[in-house]
């Protein structure tokens, strides 16, 4: 078999674990793949990083045109980031008929229709296992593990920075801001955590596995998104009394009309499949219509666990597994319709509401007056006595949960309440969210 060149465009955290695994581990990949594999170039501008873990210095180069013009070279492992330079590079490598690989989730979630396109036109394919839970497996499990499947919903904690800040709110009873400064000390968390605290991150990720599950392009720009940065830890604390977890979700879930994107914080049952997934790891429910429920589990980030799913792209590519993939199945984003996206308001749930209410006579009675003039029912109240320290910075809370309701049911009698002389303060709503019903067939 002929030598295949590989080039790596970006040799940073990701970048520095995929090259170590193609220097150090290549000998044993290739035995096991049968194929003849060679990391030809590492581009970057500054190989500070390369040389601190001990990548060959015969590797670097700055001239991205020479990659292209190499015909050794066949795969291109984009591992840039962002979606400007890192587009540009993708593109040009398409156009000169060399397969791309890449772990970059919002160019795919952005651009994904128009690179797929181009991928095809070049007859080329582009590998992104690592862009959606790091080193599990969850692309291929879904283009072909469960290819004998109706893919019912995914539900997946994506996001290992949210899920750590969260799970030491819960575990420790830290503040935001105390748990986001550990992140950041133990390097879970950037300087700037904005895409990963604003669920932006998980927005990109259940693009890009709801339009391969549901076999339908998605628009990015309608999927509603909340973040972890406004909650509070008095509801951790109470959500955790009444048996509940909270977790940052990413929801894909196919309904009568069409399908229901979201990402939000959410609390769980302690029962739940993802409420014991803790730290920095990621895991995914995928409920299929002949599997039932599966999960997948592991290291949602770092430079081993995606770099590992970055060698696994290659070998696909390299192989031509994933040219058979790409090619016959008719899942792309490019080859299909837009997908029907529901708005939130279509959304049916429970919900944890906490009222901070006046301490006067009647003012239970006209909140349970409004709920229940919007169709909203009530499944269990909870009211506490404030020590002094609390009643400083809380009014009186007033803790309900309601059995399931519409949600634009649920926006519209929290609007009312938040107008009246009854509360001091916007009313807190948090979703609940019950494990998806499987339907074998």
């Amino acid at each position: 078999m002929s030598k295949i060149g590989i080039a790596l465009l970006g040799c940073g955290t990701v970048g520095g674990g995929t090259a170590k695994i193609l220097t150090q581990d290549i000998e044993s990949i290739c035995k096991r793949s049968g194929l003849d594999l060679e990391l030809s170039y590492v581009v970057d501008v500054n190989f500070s990083h390369a040389e601190s873990i001990g990548i060959p210095s015969n590797l670097f180069e700055t001239d991205y045109q020479k990659v292209l013009k190499d015909p050794l070279v066949k795969i291109v492992v984009e591992l840039v980031g962002g979606t400007t330079i890192a587009k540009s590079f993708v593109e040009q490598a398409l156009k000169s008929g060399k397969h791309v690989v890449t772990a970059n989730k919002a160019l795919l979630a952005i651009y994904g229709k128009e690179l797929f396109a181009l991928a095809r036109a070049n007859d080329v394919t582009i590998g992104f296992e690592a862009s959606c839970a790091g080193g599990i497996p969850i692309i291929k499990a879904l283009t072909e593990g469960l290819i004998a499947n109706r893919i019912d919903a995914l539900f997946g904690i994506v996001n290992g920075t949210c899920n750590f800040i969260l799970s030491e709110m819960t575990q420790k009873g830290q503040s935001y801001e105390e748990a986001l400064k550990e992140a950041q000390e133990l390097g879970l968390a950037e300087a700037d955590p904005t895409l990963d605290v604003s669920g932006m991150d998980s927005a990109h990720k259940i693009a890009i596995m709801g339009a391969l599950s549901f076999a339908g392009s998605v628009e990015l720009d309608q999927i509603p998104v909340e973040g972890i940065d406004n909650l509070d830890l008095l509801d951790l604390k109470v959500g955790t009394e009444l048996g509940y977890i909270m977790k940052l979700i990413a929801v894909a879930q196919r309904m009568e009309n069409g399908i229901s994107f979201r990402v939000r914080p959410a609390f769980i049952g302690k029962n739940h499949p993802l409420a014991w997934i803790k730290g920095p790891f990621n895991a995914v429910s995928v409920y299929g219509s002949s599997v039932g429920h599966t999960l997948y589990y592991g290291r949602g980030a770092g430079a081993s666990p995606t770099a590992s799913a970055v060698a696994s792209d290659i070998v696909s590519v390299a192989s031509g597994v994933s040219d058979i993939v790409f090619n016959q199945y008719n899942f792309w984003p490019d080859l299909t319709d837009k997908a029907v996206q529901l708005p939130n308001s279509e959304i049916k749930s429970r919900y944890y509401l906490r009222f901070n209410i006046a301490d006067k006579v009647g003012a239970v009675a006209q909140i349970t007056t409004i709920l229940g003039n919007n169709g909203i029912s009530i499944s269990s109240a909870l009211q506490k006595e404030l020590t002094e320290t609390s009643k400083q910075e809380y009014a009186v809370p007033l803790v309900m949960t309601t059995h399931l309701a519409k949600e634009e049911d649920v926006t519209k009698a929290i609007a009312l309440i938040n107008a009246s002389d009854v509360t001091l303060a916007n009313t807190i709503c948090i979703s609940i969210v019950d494990e998806h019903p499987e339907t074998i067939s």
